[in-house]
């Protein structure tokens, strides 16, 4: 596997080494040694998650602000544009994003530590995305911060009004978000 860094440098993309012939492909989707020789993290996942979203579905902004979760993502069907936004007020990157494309077929995955709100918009005619987390869910600490907030102003790859659950939907603006200290 390789670790691409990115604009925000906590903010890691993973790629696979793929073995394919003619009979389909192999490969490792996550090694915990491999994992901590390329990006110097020892982490243990304690939970891993399942959606299946249609396009222009978004999930997101969302982030726990106690329980906080790193996130370990990968889209295995279809494609979505997966971002990360940096809610760490002391850090250096407070407020800004980085968005990747993840998809089936360049089987890419974002690493995000904790700190982090995490969205995701479908690109293809349906997605299914897995992502490891760091610490369990806890639907008491989930936050949520709109997914067109001005001041973030992700660059969303659609021009087209996504579809959103109502949870989205009343998501906070980034100005009146809880971040983390």
């Amino acid at each position: 596997m390789k670790a691409i860094p990115t604009e925000i440098p906590d903010v890691v993309i993973i790629e696979p080494r793929v073995f394919g012939d003619d009979r389909g492909f192999f490969f490792e989707s996550y090694n915990k040694r491999a994992f901590r020789e390329q990006t110097g993290l020892d982490i243990d996942f304690v939970q891993d998650n399942h959606s299946r979203s249609s396009q222009s579905v978004l999930r997101g902004l969302h982030y726990q602000i106690q329980q906080a979760q790193g996130k370990l993502v990968r889209a295995v069907v279809g494609t979505v544009f997966d971002v990360a936004v940096d809610l760490r007020k002391n850090s250096p990157t407070f407020g800004q994003w980085v968005g990747a494309e993840l998809s089936g077929a360049n089987k890419r995955q974002l690493w995000m530590p904790e700190g982090f709100a995490h969205g995701f918009l479908v690109i293809s005619e349906v997605a299914e995305v897995l992502y490891k987390t760091t610490n369990y869910y806890a639907p008491e600490h989930e936050r949520c911060i709109l997914w067109n907030d001005p001041d973030i102003a992700i660059a969303w790859p659609s021009d087209t009004t996504p579809t959103l659950s109502a949870k989205d939907q009343a998501g906070q603006p980034f100005q009146q978000a809880e971040v983390f200290s």
